[in-house]
Parts: C-alpha cells; structure tokens; sequence
C-alpha cells in the first residue's frame, strides 16, 4: 500500500498498490518526508525575488488575459494556476507569487476570459442565490473541449517564454472547480505535464461520461489531493474511486482528506460560512508543503 500522512500527522492508506507500482510507493515516501520537512520550517532556501507581468494569451476561442509571475532571472520550470470559481483576483495573484519566488515561472489565467475580463467572479456571494446563479454559470461554461483548448495556448505560452526552463516539466494546480482543470490539463498533454496538485477540488469524481476521474488513464503526471472534511463527507466514495483510477493506471496519485478543514480552506480571501471562517492558515500551510514536496519531486 502507498501511505500518507493527514493534516493531522497520523498514517493513511492510500489504496492497494498496483503490480509494479513499488517505484511509485517510494517517490510518495519521499515526497511526504519532504512536505513534513517544509510544511514545518518553510521553504529551504531564499525567497527569490519576481516579476509581475500582465499578458494576453491568444487561444482558439479570443484572448486571455493572465498574470505572469517568474523570478526576476533565470529559467524555472512552468506552472498553471486555476482559480476557483471566483477567478482570477488579488489572491491568486498572490499565491503565483509566492510559488514564483520558490523557483517556478507561474501563469495564472482568467479561467472566465470568454465572458469577460478579470476580475469577474470576485467579489459574487456563494450564499446570495442571483450570486450564486451567475457562478454556476460561469462555472458551467468552462467545459472540457474549453479547458483542452486553453491548455494547449497555455502551454505554448509558457514554452515561449525564456523565464520558462523547457527541458523540465510543467506542473498544474487548481482550487475548488480548478481541481477539475488540473485533471484535464494533464490529460490534454501527458507528456509535457509532470505533476499536479487538487485542493478542495470540486467534481472530480461523477456519474457522467465526462468525470474527470475517468481521464486518468490518460495522465502521466504525479498528483495530490488534498480534500476538505466536508467535501469527503457529502461524496466519501470519490476518494476511493480516485485512487483505483491511479492505481490502475500505474500513476504516483497521494489523497489525503484534511481532518476539520472545509472546502476552500486553501484560499486566504474565502469568505466565512455561516459566520465560521473557512480558510485555515495552518492547515493551508501543510497543503502547500505538499504542493511544494510534489513539485521539487516531480518537476525535473
């Protein structure tokens, strides 16, 4: 079996590993020693400094507007940043930045660039029902013959640039529905997308022909999977149909479910529920060690 540790520190079973999967259960040993290792003293080295750029990304369907966040010299590998549903916005931009000053060149597009410029979802009330109508919309558009579409400019971009180190892989995270983006990104370009990272992600596992789950054979890329307690207890069985999918697909995926933290908690400007604040500043630091362990891992 392939073990893990949760947000708590105690030992999890990551699903019974496939024949031949041995390599795989010793990258994941690695890759928890080390995001035990950042998750309690920060990053190992300086913080390098970075550049902030604004750009437009030309794609199959009009023009993206996006930050470009890398450091200030040198080439690092790539990496897209997919929001949540509410889009791109000073958090996020803040989050490219601080995954650019570990090493990394950092574009982070507005996912809703079809509807409008950014900002658009930010500042919407999840809790408002006129709100909450114009997410799911903006959410519901972004189907997956979008998403691969976007990818492939996305990459190209990326590739284009010399802040970007080409001979490495280029890594994907996403947030709540950006969860979802991440798996079909490193589905579109198995070859050129080495490791993702899903945090609260949102609908990854479904009953329909599209489920992001069933793109796994797919994918080549390392995964985690950090799941918010609420999330886990309204669908407890898509943890255990993630982990088959990797298993059967002979894929280093490690899933984790965050004990207490609530779907968002990841997100520094998530407004509270029901007057309870749904971001976790210690739980959210644990996560990103482990989006730090996978990328050093993985990203080569």
């Amino acid at each position: 079996m392939i073990v893990g540790h949760n947000a708590k520190g105690r030992t999890i079973e990551n699903g019974d590993a496939a024949d031949g999967y041995e390599l795989s259960r010793r990258q994941m040993g690695v890759m928890s020693v080390a995001a035990g290792v950042v998750a309690a003293t920060g990053s190992a080295a300086a913080a390098l400094p970075v550049t902030e750029t604004d750009v437009q990304i030309k794609t199959p369907d009009g023009i993206c507007d996006a930050a470009f966040i890398r450091p200030a010299s040198g080439s690092y590998p790539g990496v897209i940043i997919w929001t949540d549903a509410f889009g791109l916005r000073p958090s996020f931009r803040e989050m490219g930045k601080r995954l650019a000053a570990e090493g990394y060149a950092v574009l982070v597009p507005n996912p809703y660039y079809r509807t409008g410029k950014a900002p658009l979802g930010a500042g919407l009330n999840f809790n408002d029902p006129t709100d909450r109508a114009k997410l799911m919309e903006l959410m519901g558009s972004l189907t997956q013959d979008k998403i691969e579409r976007d990818t492939v400019a996305y990459v190209a971009f990326l590739d284009s640039q010399p802040a970007t180190k080409k001979s490495a892989k280029i890594g994907t995270n996403g947030y709540c529905m950006g969860g979802r983006l991440t798996m079909i990104t490193a589905a579109t370009l198995p070859d050129r997308i080495g490791a993702g990272g899903s945090f609260h992600g949102g609908g990854l596992v479904t009953d329909k022909p599209d489920s992001p789950h069933l793109l796994v054979p797919k994918i080549k890329a390392r995964y985690y999977f950090g799941i918010a307690t609420n999330d886990d207890q309204q669908q407890p069985d898509a943890k255990n149909a993630l982990r088959a999918a990797f298993a059967a697909a002979n894929v280093p995926a490690q899933i984790e479910v965050y004990e207490g933290a609530m779907h968002g908690w990841c997100v520094p400007d998530m407004p509270a529920m029901e007057g309870k604040p749904i971001y976790d500043p210690a739980k959210a630091e644990v996560a990103w060690g482990h989006l730090l362990a996978l990328y050093k891992t993985a990203l080569v």
